[in-house]
């Protein structure tokens, strides 16, 4: 089930034998944020792509994470990126292109996108597969690459991500959300009336 108001808004309700998931975005919001997944670390995560995106965004999920937390990040991630493409519609006006190199601490991660209507993921950031996992109950630092592939498969965005230096875990995949919020933030941003696009769509 799908829904849009006014502005750059979407919301919509998906629910599987694995997951039942509402979220719902202003791209013109304040940051505001409300997530609960069941993953502390994983809720933290989608807190900063709301807070450093400039989006006010709520998102609450349901899923069997007995089984895995597998299902509930990917399915996230797909939703997220449906109401993203939703809100952002036909796309007039966008920057489009965004980039930047971030910094926590000892960890910088590179991030560059298009909202090219084309979805691709380059993922350069490796962990270990023994790599203990962040909160309790625990997100395996590997979901984030499952997350972001199915954001953007969802939600037609080119996207690379790649690690320059990092040494502790928990900041180099907060780094690479906060780096991917922020290069939303620019490429989402109005500043024309037409699409930018020598094509006339996106």
């Amino acid at each position: 089930m799908t829904a849009a108001t006014s502005g750059r808004v979407a919301e919509r309700s998906r629910t599987t034998k694995e997951t039942s998931i509402d979220v719902r975005i202003d791209l013109d919001g304040t940051g505001s944020v409300d997530v609960a997944t069941g993953l502390p670390f994983f809720d933290h995560m989608l807190a900063q792509l709301g807070r450093h995106g400039g989006f006010d965004l709520s998102v609450r999920a349901d899923g069997d994470l007995e089984v895995d937390a597998h299902h509930t990040v990917e399915d996230v991630g797909i939703a997220l990126g449906e109401v993203m493409a939703e809100a952002l519609g036909d796309k007039a006006g966008v920057r489009r292109f965004a980039s930047i190199a971030l910094p926590l601490d000892e960890a910088l991660i590179e991030v560059a996108l298009d909202l090219s209507g084309r979805p691709f993921l380059a993922y350069g950031i490796e962990f270990l597969p023994d790599t203990p996992g962040l909160g309790s109950p625990p997100f395996d630092p590997q979901l984030a690459e499952e997350f972001w592939r199915a954001f953007v498969t969802a939600a037609g965005i080119t996207l690379h991500v790649r690690i320059l230096a990092g040494r502790n875990t928990h900041h180099i995949v907060e780094a690479s959300f906060k780096a991917v919020a922020r290069c939303l933030r620019d490429a989402v941003r109005i500043e024309g009336g037409s699409i930018p696009s020598t094509k006339g769509t996106l």
